[in-house]
């Protein structure tokens, strides 16, 4: 059963037929999964102010109903240092085709991982888990399941990886909290349930896992036409 705050994003999504990345991570903080401190800047001095209160370095993105896939246009640029050079980019994102709006965000590191989900046609909802980032494409080490997901089904992906030493502690590394990582994948499993009559896919990539918990960075969700 949607919860009714989830059900008003989602309706008021449908005519662009995907959800903005702001409105994606409010679903997913109602739904209990651990999001990034952002804010929705629809005007410089608010961007300003969220940056100042949470401080620097933070990652702005820009927020357009026709700007999908932000990398390709330069819409997302991280580690801002200063007030100057956030002005800088809030401004050029105001030139962007459709512009609604400047996500601001506080910056995040650990082992970045990609989750998604989509429903096939024949075989329902099915989650995936795998190496993300910008390297996602190259590596392709991913693990699929069907969902609803059991802790065990968990348990089985992560040791799918090819590189899942990395979530283990490599080369001295601190190994990812493991428990923040099954309770964000069944937290997502459950979403994906209750979503599965309204989606296309949903995509979090990257994921990123340190020894505290696991934070969604970034996300898309696409809507049933």
């Amino acid at each position: 059963m949607l919860k009714h705050d989830i059900a008003d994003i989602l309706k008021r999504s449908s005519e662009q037929g995907w959800v903005m990345e702001p409105d994606a991570k409010s679903i997913f903080s109602i739904a209990g999964i651990d999001v990034p401190r952002f804010t929705w800047a629809k005007d410089l001095d608010s961007a300003l102010s969220f940056a100042d209160r949470i401080g620097y370095p933070v990652v702005a993105k820009i927020v357009s109903p026709e700007v999908i896939h932000k990398s390709d246009v330069g819409g997302v640029v991280p580690n801002i240092l200063d007030a100057g050079r956030l002005t800088e980019v809030f401004n050029s994102f105001s030139r962007m085709k459709g512009f609604a709006g400047v996500l601001v965000e506080e910056m995040l590191t650990g082992v970045e991982l990609i989750v998604g989900a989509k429903v096939d046609y024949q075989f329902g909802p099915v989650m995936l888990l795998g190496i993300g980032g910008t390297s996602v494409e190259i590596y392709r080490d991913t693990s699929l399941r069907m969902v609803p997901l059991r802790a065990s089904d968990i348990d089985s992906m992560i040791g799918d990886l090819k590189a899942h030493q990395l979530l283990e502690g490599y080369r001295g590394s601190e190994p990812v909290n493991k428990e923040a990582l099954r309770r964000m994948l069944l937290s997502f499993s459950e979403l994906v349930m209750d979503l599965a009559e309204t989606i296309e896919s949903i995509d979090l990539n990257p994921v990123f896992c340190s020894a505290t918990g696991c934070t969604v960075a970034d996300a898309r969700i696409m809507l049933k036409r």
